[in-house]
């Protein structure tokens, strides 16, 4: 075992996240420092979506015996290469023989300040909905892999980029939590609708979405016309982003802006409201027009 003494003052988080070989990724897509990265990106993101930071990994690993030393050596240079920023480390874990899928399987332990954790249970009917960033543009790269001819190189790709390395929002969400103007938070892993679903199961609460406001880069909006499909069904759906979705009062809004903004320049847009509608997402089409939506993001066990 590893043993390690919480700091007074502060509150212990702890997550864990795997990533199975051709269920989460793609092996001949990836290499192996990033399905380093990958994998601890993913588990830093949900410490950062409480508003905290990360401390001490474990890691378990299941490896083929075909799989070579180096590439090992190389996913752990992955996970340090995303620990590092914090000065995090990793204090154990576990390696096992596997004889179909290899997988990587994180355990992290963060930590916030008292009296600063951001919950995704505690939105309130008239919240402002914020998100950073642009969600669905993972969703996009993925079907640009399924569809790439064997040799096809897509480096460079801001949509393969941005599902092949995603990026956390850590240092943005312990900032937004050191403000104390949110009323809820959470990261997009499960897809913008679907973990706008489990902020309104959890508070009791709907949303209204307006689809001007939904933030759209310029990469998934020219892939988005050449695919034949809209952007909301990259938007809304299933995608393996990492982005911060955030509840506040109108009044802070403008304070929560200037958080992030003082931590990176990624964008914050304001994307609807939350209403005391329970269960009940709408989305205002750009006619004006309203429709109801069924919640849909990642599902394990999904056909």
């Amino acid at each position: 075992c590893a043993a390690f003494q919480p700091r007074p003052g502060y509150e212990l988080l702890v997550t864990c996240d795997c990533m199975v070989e051709n269920r989460h990724y793609l092996p001949r897509f990836i290499s192996p420092e990033d399905m380093g990265r990958r994998a601890m990106t993913l588990n830093i993101s949900d410490v950062g979506a409480m508003g905290g930071r990360p401390r001490y990994a474990l890691v378990s690993l299941g490896l083929r015996s075909s799989t070579l030393l180096k590439d090992v050596m190389a996913i752990y240079r992955g996970f340090l290469a995303e620990l590092n920023p914090f000065q995090a480390f990793v204090i154990g874990g576990n390696v096992t023989k596997s004889t179909d899928a290899n997988f990587i399987d994180i355990t992290l332990i963060g930590e916030v300040e008292t009296g600063q954790m951001v919950r995704r249970s505690t939105a309130k009917p008239g919240d402002v909905i914020l998100v950073t960033g642009y969600p669905g543009q993972s969703a996009a790269g993925l079907e640009i892999l399924l569809q790439a001819e064997t040799g096809e190189s897509w480096d460079g790709n801001p949509l393969v980029n941005a599902y092949q390395c995603p990026a956390h929002r850590a240092f943005e969400g312990r900032a937004v939590a050191g403000t104390g103007l949110a009323n809820a938070m959470i990261d997009t892993s499960d897809g913008l609708l679907g973990d706008l679903g489990h902020i309104c199961d959890e508070s009791a609460v709907g949303a209204v979405l307006y689809e001007k406001d939904l933030p759209v880069s310029e990469a998934l909006r020219q892939f988005a016309e050449t695919s034949g499909r809209g952007t909301l069904d990259y938007i809304l759906k299933e995608s393996d982003d990492y982005e911060l979705m955030v509840t506040c009062t109108p009044d802070h809004v403008a304070g929560i802006c200037d958080a992030v903004a003082d931590t990176s320049d990624v964008p914050v847009t304001r994307i609807g409201t939350i209403t005391g509608n329970k269960g009940r997402i709408e989305i205002i089409d750009t006619a004006g027009d309203s429709r109801s939506v069924a919640v849909s993001g990642w599902d394990h066990f999904s056909k």
